[in-house]
């Protein structure tokens, strides 16, 4: 049997000459020429081995091959269209499955109100959010491991499209008994002198604050290391040792220790965080409405 005349114009064509009738007003209905109809539903028959109408004068009537044959092209007919249904949500992104990357600033700050509202508004779209350092989430996204990511701008992104996310300040987190937490504002140089708790080197911050020290020629006195921002403030207020976090970040935790956050004089301390895409036309609609959420949420801060 050749299952290739299975196809859906044929079955479309014979449920409609059976509820017809007849073979010119199936393929009426069908918009098919009559002589194309009419061969249609003979190499359907041919490759079935069995006729499947009575061909008289006055049109056609189903054998009983032709009735069973008419009750599974209805049920297949009835399959496609609830999978085109189904199909047509994802094509408009009512529904589907998104892989994000962001760093921790991203995440602290602005990602969890933005995602919850977006969450809110497509409660049948998933996301699988993943917490990195900017270096690796730009590689993810370029090895097709995510669909988007949010890091910190200066990280090499050769590869992606990228878009303006938002800024986040970075603040020195001083305790309060420090030398520098009677200070109103405070150059990164004037704090190089003291003692500091840091994060890994891979992340963006710590690769930040290096290239920094390093172009001032004094080196950072990094005492210690950990992996997130509760840790430096911990640390900070235990040791009487001073760091570096976005503003947002550190603020519950100063509140919540005796911390001062103090403004950084330069520059660099304005830090633009990105949205970073492989190729925006190859998204999935889900991974486009999500973008397209995420970058309106923080558009007046461009």
């Amino acid at each position: 049997m050749n299952l290739a005349r299975f196809d859906l114009v044929t079955l479309s064509l014979f449920i409609a000459v059976a509820r017809q009738g007849s073979i010119s007003a199936g393929a009426r209905q069908s918009h098919l020429a009559v002589g194309a109809a009419s061969k249609r539903i003979s190499d359907l028959e041919a490759a079935l081995g069995t006729p499947l109408l009575y061909r008289h004068a006055g049109g056609v009537e189903l054998t009983e091959a032709g009735v069973a044959f008419l009750h599974h092209s209805m049920r297949v007919m009835h399959e496609m269209e609830q999978m085109a249904s189904a199909l047509s949500d994802y094509a408009f992104g009512v529904k589907g499955h998104v892989r994000m990357g962001a760093n921790t600033s991203a995440i602290t700050q602005f990602l969890a109100d933005d995602l919850a509202a977006f969450m809110r508004s497509h409660p049948a779209i998933r996301i699988s959010l993943k917490e990195e350092n900017s270096t690796r989430i730009i590689s993810a996204i370029l090895n097709n491991q995510a669909d988007l990511g949010i890091f910190a701008d200066r990280t090499p992104c050769e590869g992606l499209t990228t878009y303006h996310y938002c800024y986040d300040e970075l603040v020195l987190v001083a305790p309060r008994r420090h030398p520098l937490a009677s200070r109103s504002r405070v150059s990164f140089f004037d704090t190089l002198g003291y003692d500091y708790i840091g994060l890994s080197e891979a992340t963006s911050l710590a690769l930040r604050l290096k290239e920094e020290s390093e172009r001032l020629g004094k080196p950072l006195k990094l005492r210690i290391q950990v992996r997130g921002f509760d840790s430096i403030c911990r640390m900070a207020v235990a040791t009487q040792c001073i760091g570096i976090l976005p503003r947002l970040a550190a603020a519950t935790h100063a509140r919540a220790m005796e911390l001062t956050l103090i403004p950084l004089t330069d520059e660099w301390a304005r830090r633009k965080l990105l949205i970073g895409v492989r190729d925006p036309d190859t998204l999935t609609a889900a991974a486009r409405l999500l973008l397209a959420h995420v970058r309106q949420q923080r558009s007046s801060d461009a």
